[in-house]
């Protein structure tokens, strides 16, 4: 039995493709354990991988061109829309603190892709309670427990424990998944490596 950890943040393009691969990869294997962990990745960047700021401030022409293609490809493959919402970055606490609470009713992976498809598909603005509620009561979850629970102490705990978490494992952004403890793979495109490695195929 395989124990995999996926750490993951819904403001992030990348993800939003890997939590779709992943569910494939992920959909037909008896022999894995999974565990989602929501987090913070804004507090990742601040604490371990500031350098992502002054890239996005002074973005290298040629990378950010060909960046957008290599999305737009990979959207297609996945056949998901991804249009650059108006607001970047995303303010993505509630809304991660949201996929915590939606983990306890079993539904953080409607609610996660429901996340996903409302930022990055049609670019509302998903960080208020008021919209992320609407999500949650779309999902299957009462309203009024989800706002009360998003608040308490015990889910943004959670969150902040889940973020430390990966930093002090070496993890630095979203999505990261590590297999068994300790082998780690970063990113959208090491996806096919995480399923050949599930499989034991290396």
């Amino acid at each position: 039995m395989n124990k995999i950890e996926f750490f993951f943040d819904c403001s992030s393009p990348w993800t939003y493709l890997a939590f779709h691969g992943f569910q494939e990869i992920i959909k037909n294997n008896n022999n894995i354990e999974v565990e989602w962990k929501p987090i913070l990745v804004g507090g990742v960047f601040n604490s371990v991988n500031q350098d992502i700021y002054e890239t996005r401030k002074n973005p290298n022409p040629l990378k950010f061109k060909y960046s957008r293609k290599d999305l737009r490809d990979w959207s297609k493959f996945y056949n998901i829309t991804i249009n650059w919402p108006d607001l970047f970055p995303l303010n993505s606490v509630n809304v991660m603190r949201g996929v915590i609470v939606a983990d306890k009713y079993n539904k953080l992976i409607p609610f996660s892709y429901s996340c996903f498809e409302m930022y990055w598909s049609k670019g509302v603005d998903i960080s208020g309670l008021d919209i992320l509620s609407e999500i949650a009561v779309t999902n299957g979850i009462d309203k009024d427990i989800f706002i009360k629970e998003i608040q308490t102490k015990f889910i943004k705990d959670q969150l902040r424990k889940n973020t430390d978490n990966l930093m002090e494992r070496g993890g630095f952004g979203s999505p990261t998944i590590f297999i068994n403890d300790n082998d780690m793979y970063f990113g959208n495109d090491r996806l096919q490596l995480v399923k050949e490695k599930i499989l034991g195929n290396f």
